[in-house]
C-alpha cells in the first residue's frame, strides 16, 4: 500500500484550520492517556483556542504529563538539572501546564478520568471536571460526552517494510476503538475529524496496534521538530516494596498470566520473579528464611517455588519496563494463540508448540480441520505455521512448489508426503504479551526501538477492551480470554485497606479524587470469574503523616475503590492475607496479621467492639514483630542489598541525587506539622559544614556560596536534613 502523503501537512496551523473547516469552532477532543498525546498538534489547537474566545474547547483524557519542577525552593533547585537532562527537547504540554497554574481560559475545559497520583489533590477546577469512569468504559463516555475529534501520535510504517501503515504504538488502548465509533458518527451525518502526528521516535509495534493511514483525515509530519519520549524515572525500590515483591512471586505459578502496575512495588515482584528464575536456590533461602511456607501456605497451594519452566504471558493494560526484563530473562514466554479451541488444547497438553503429525490428528479429532484437508483448513493450519506458509490449495490437493499431495491423513502415503514436505517445525503467531499503553523509564523506550523482529511480533498492543474485561462481544469472545488467562494473578496496589475488606485506591472520604479507578475494578473482578485466577493487592503497612507513622490497614473509611465482596489476596511486608471466600473473623484477623505492631492492638480493639472479633482473642507473640527494625534485620539477613539492590534495572539518578533526594525527603517529612516546622528551623539555623564534607553536594543545590537570607536558610536546611539521613558509619568523605 502506497503512502498517501496528500494527507501529510507540514504545518501544525494548516491542521488546526483543517480541525476548523471540518467540525466548526465546537471542539471536543479526545486525547490518549500518557505518551501517546501529540503534541505539537495540541500545542497549536490550545493557543487557537486561546487566540479566539469563539472556539468552545473541552479536552477529555487522561495522565496529562508535565515535567516535574518542584515547588519549594529546594525542591525547584534539585529537580532544575534533573528536568533539563531527562525532559530536554519535550515540549511541555502547553494547556496541562495552564491547568496546574489554574490559567485555563473560559473557553477552554479539560476533564481527566486519571491523574498523576496527587497531581490534582489541590486543584479545585480538576476535582470538579474529573470523570470517574472505568477504563473500559472511558471510549463510551467520551463518546456519550460528543467527542468529534481525536488526536494521536503514532509511529511511521515505511521505516520498518510497512508503507501506508501508522502505527499507534503506545496508546492503541482507547484509540483502537473510537476510530470505529466516530467513523459510525460520521456516516450517520455528524461531522468528525481524526488526526495523527508522526513521531519516528516512537518505537514501532504491528499487530493491532498497526492500522491503515487513510485512517485518519489528517497527519501532522514535520521531522526537524519530533521529540523524544516523556519518561517516568526508575524509583529506589525500598526493602519494604522488596519484601512484598518477594511475597507476591511466590503466588506466581509456572504457565501462568501476569497483570502487572507501575511503580517500585511492580518493580519489586519482577526483580523476585527474575531471582527466583535465574537463581533459585537464593530465592528458596529467602523462602525459608521468611518461613512463607510455614505462615503463608497460599504459596503452596497455588503459588509455586521453582524456575518459570512454561514461562508467564503478560496480559496487562499497562505494559510496564518490567514484562520487558520478564522477556530478556526467558520468563515471559508462555504464547497464547487467538483461538479458543486450539488454545484449550494447548493447555490440556494434548498439543505441543512441535509439529507432528499428532497434530493433525488432534485438530481432525476435535473436529477442527477434514480429511481429506480442503482450502479453509489448509489456509487456518498456515496461519498457525502447522502447515508451511508456502503451501497452498489447488484442484483439491496440496501444493509444495512443484509437488502436489492428497490431503487424506487416513491415507499412509499421503501422511508420509505431508509430514516431509508440508509440515511446519513450530507454532507461530503467538503473542506472550498483551497491552493496552505503556510508559517508563528512557532506557525502556530504547530497548523497545531495539527489540528484534521476532521480540517485537510476541507483543500485541491492543485495545484496553480485550485486555482488562471478558465480556466483549466485539474484539474477542469470553472462551478465548479464559482459555488465554489461565492462572491469573492481578497484581495492583492500594493506599489503604480496611479491615472488613475494601480497598481505597483512588480517593479520600473527604470526595477529593488521588488518581482513579483506571482498570484496577475490572481485573478485580475478573479474577472472581476466571477459574484459577487471584487478585491481588499490594500495599505498604503504613506511610507518614505530619511526620507520624499512620496505619494503611484500618478499621475503616469513608471511600472505597474495591468493594468488601470482592476482596481476594492481600500483600504487605509482613506477609500474605488470604481473604476469599473468608467469613469475616478471619478477614479481621488476618489483615491485622500483615499489619504493622504498632497498630494491631488498636485494629483488634475496634473489631471487637463491633463484634466482629472473639472478645476472647489475643494477639499472639508471633505476630508482635511486625515492626520496621524487624524488617530491617530480616532484610539484612535474608540477603539484602546483594540480593535485592534498589535500583536492580538502572536508575536515572546520580549518586549526589539520591543523597540529596533523601535528605529532601526527610526534611518534608519533619517539616510536615506547624510544630514539625518550628523544631526543623530551630536545628537548621545551628546546622553547620564546618569539615566541608557536602561541599559537592551544596554545589549540585547551587547553595555552596549562598547570597541572601532565603538562600542562606536553604543551604542550613540542606546541610541539617543531610545530617539526619547520613551514614553513621562515614567517617568524613566528601564523597555521598
Amino acid at each position: 500500500m502506497a503512502v498517501n502523503s496528500n494527507k501529510r501537512l507540514g504545518d501544525t496551523e494548516r491542521c488546526v484550520d483543517e480541525v476548523i473547516r471540518r467540525v466548526g469552532k465546537k471542539i471536543t477532543l479526545g486525547l490518549p492517556l500518557g505518551l501517546g498525546k501529540p503534541i505539537r498538534f495540541v500545542n497549536a489547537l490550545y493557543q487557537r483556542a486561546k487566540d479566539d474566545p469563539e472556539i468552545d474547547l473541552r479536552i477529555f483524557t487522561a495522565l496529562s504529563l508535565v515535567a516535574p519542577s518542584g515547588s519549594s525552593s529546594l525542591e525547584k533547585r534539585f529537580m532544575g538539572p534533573i528536568a533539563e537532562r531527562l525532559y530536554d527537547g519535550i515540549p511541555d504540554l502547553q494547556y496541562a501546564l495552564d491547568v496546574n497554574n489554574n490559567r485555563l481560559p473560559p473557553n477552554v475545559q479539560v476533564s481527566e478520568f486519571f491523574f498523576k497520583a496527587g497531581s490534582a489533590l489541590n486543584n479545585r477546577s480538576q476535582q470538579r471536571h474529573y470523570i470517574s469512569t472505568n477504563y473500559t468504559h472511558a471510549a463510551r463516555d467520551l463518546m456519550d460526552l460528543g467527542v468529534n475529534v481525536v488526536a494521536q501520535m503514532v509511529a511511521p510504517g515505511e521505516l520498518h517494510g510497512a508503507p501506508g501503515l501508522v502505527s499507534m504504538s503506545c496508546n492503541p488502548d482507547l484509540t483502537l476503538d473510537l476510530v470505529p465509533m466516530l467513523r459510525e458518527l460520521e456516516a450517520e451525518g455528524s461531522p468528525v475529524a481524526i488526526v495523527g502526528e508522526i513521531n519516528r521516535q516512537l518505537p514501532w509495534f504491528g499487530r493491532d496496534a498497526a492500522i491503515a493511514e487513510d485512517q485518519f483525515d489528517m497527519i501532522f509530519e514535520h521531522e526537524t521538530s519530533e521529540y523524544p519520549m516523556f519518561s517516568a524515572p526508575q524509583m529506589a525500590i525500598s526493602p519494604e516494596d522488596h519484601l512484598i515483591g518477594f511475597y507476591a512471586s511466590t503466588l506466581l505459578k509456572d504457565g501462568g498470566t501476569l497483570q502487572l502496575g507501575i511503580g517500585s512495588l511492580g518493580a519489586a515482584l519482577v526483580h523476585s520473579a527474575i531471582l527466583r528464575h535465574k537463581n533459585n536456590d537464593a530465592w528458596k533461602a529467602v523462602f525459608d528464611y521468611l518461613k512463607v511456607a510455614e505462615y503463608f501456605p497460599l504459596a503452596v497451594k497455588e503459588g509455586g517455588v521453582g524456575p518459570f519452566e512454561e514461562g508467564l504471558y503478560g496480559c496487562s493494560e499497562m505494559m510496564v519496563d518490567g514484562f520487558l526484563y520478564l522477556l530478556q530473562e526467558g520468563i515471559l514466554r508462555r504464547e497464547v494463540y487467538d483461538h479458543a479451541d486450539l488454545q484449550t488444547l494447548i493447555n490440556n497438553g494434548e498439543i505441543e508448540s512441535t509439529i507432528s503429525l499428532s497434530t493433525l490428528d488432534v485438530l481432525r479429532r476435535e473436529g477442527l480441520i477434514d480429511s481429506p484437508m480442503r482450502a479453509r483448513d489448509v489456509t487456518w493450519l498456515t496461519r498457525f505455521g502447522i502447515l508451511r506458509n508456502e503451501v497452498e490449495f489447488k484442484g483439491g490437493r496440496l501444493r509444495v512448489g512443484d509437488h502436489t499431495l492428497d490431503g487424506d491423513l487416513d491415507d499412509t502415503e499421503s501422511r508420509d508426503a505431508i509430514a516431509t514436505l508440508a509440515l511446519g517445525d513450530r507454532l507461530t503467531g503467538g503473542v506472550a504479551m498483551h497491552g493496552g499503553f505503556y510508559l517508563g523509564p528512557r532506557q525502556f523506550y530504547q530497548l523497545l526501538r531495539e527489540l528484534s523482529d521476532e521480540d517485537r511480533n510476541r507483543i500485541c498492543m491492543t485495545s484496553v477492551n480485550f485486555i482488562n474485561h471478558l465480556y466483549d462481544h466485539r474484539l474477542g469472545n469470553q472462551r478465548l480470554k479464559a482459555a488465554q488467562r489461565v492462572h491469573s494473578r492481578f497484581i495492583n496496589t492500594a493506599m489503604m485497606y480496611t479491615l472488613s475488606g475494601a480497598a481505597v485506591s483512588d480517593g479520600l472520604e473527604d470526595g477529593r479524587v488521588i488518581s482513579g479507578v483506571g482498570g484496577q475494578y475490572n481485573f478485580v473482578s475478573m479474577a472472581h470469574e476466571l477459574p484459577g485466577a487471584r487478585s491481588i493487592i499490594a500495599l505498604r503497612s503504613t506511610r507518614k503523616a505530619k511526620g507520624e507513622a499512620v496505619s494503611n490497614i484500618i478499621f475503616n473509611y469513608g471511600h472505597c475503590t474495591i468493594p468488601r465482596h470482592l476482596r481476594d489476596v492481600v500483600i504487605t511486608e509482613y506477609g500474605i492475607a488470604d481473604l476469599r471466600g473468608q467469613p469475616d473473623e478471619q478477614v479481621y484477623l488476618r489483615l491485622i496479621r500483615i499489619a504493622d505492631s504498632r497498630f494491631q492492638q488498636d485494629l483488634l480493639s475496634q473489631a471487637q467492639k463491633v463484634g466482629k472479633v472473639d472478645a476472647a482473642f489475643r494477639l499472639p507473640e508471633s505476630w508482635l514483630n511486625n515492626t520496621p527494625d524487624a524488617i530491617a534485620k530480616l532484610f539484612s539477613e535474608a540477603g539484602g542489598k546483594e540480593w535485592f539492590p534498589a535500583f536492580p534495572f538502572g536508575r536515572d539518578f546520580t549518586d549526589q541525587e539520591l543523597v540529596l533526594g533523601k535528605a529532601l525527603k526527610k526534611l518534608k517529612s519533619e517539616t510536615a506539622s506547624r510544630r514539625g516546622k518550628l523544631s526543623t528551623l530551630l536545628q537548621a539555623f545551628r546546622a553547620k559544614d564546618e569539615q566541608g564534607r557536602y561541599t559537592e553536594l551544596l554545589l549540585r543545590m547551587g547553595l555552596n556560596q549562598p547570597s541572601g537570607l532565603r538562600e542562606k536558610l536553604d543551604q542550613r536546611l540542606v546541610i541539617h536534613g543531610l545530617q539526619l539521613t547520613e551514614n553513621p558509619s562515614d567517617t568524613g568523605s566528601s564523597k555521598p
